[in-house]
């Protein structure tokens, strides 16, 4: 059974870093694209940063571009979002996805993780 599980997240300052982690099982995971989203009470999911089945393509909001890095280990099934100078509008819950598009698109979600950005 598939199964992501996300992990990282906390308290930290405004300035600070975390880094989250994804770790992933139960599917093929070098065969799949994988992203980080995030979300805040009464707002939608949103798209941070993207990172091809085999690494070699990176996409990013433009509220974390130069911020935030998504980078994956296809040995150890994992995908990792670096967050640096981190602010208080980045305070969410943060999920990362799994999806492989074909004739049936496939997708898998964590069950998230908070992020809080505070003094």
């Amino acid at each position: 059974q598939a199964q992501l599980v996300e992990s990282g997240g906390g308290l930290v300052q405004p300035g600070g870093s975390l880094r989250l982690s994804c770790a992933a099982s139960g599917f093929t995971f070098s065969s799949f694209a994988m992203s980080w989203y995030r979300q805040v009470p009464g707002k939608e999911r949103v798209l941070v940063a993207t990172i091809t089945s085999a690494g070699d393509r990176r996409n990013y909001a433009d509220s974390v571009k130069g911020r935030f890095t998504i980078s994956r280990d296809n040995l150890e099934n994992t995908v990792y979002l670096q967050m640096n100078s981190l602010k208080p509008e980045d305070t969410a819950v943060y999920y990362c996805k799994a999806r492989r598009v074909g004739l049936l698109d496939v997708d898998y979600w964590g069950q998230g993780t908070q992020v809080t950005v505070s003094s």
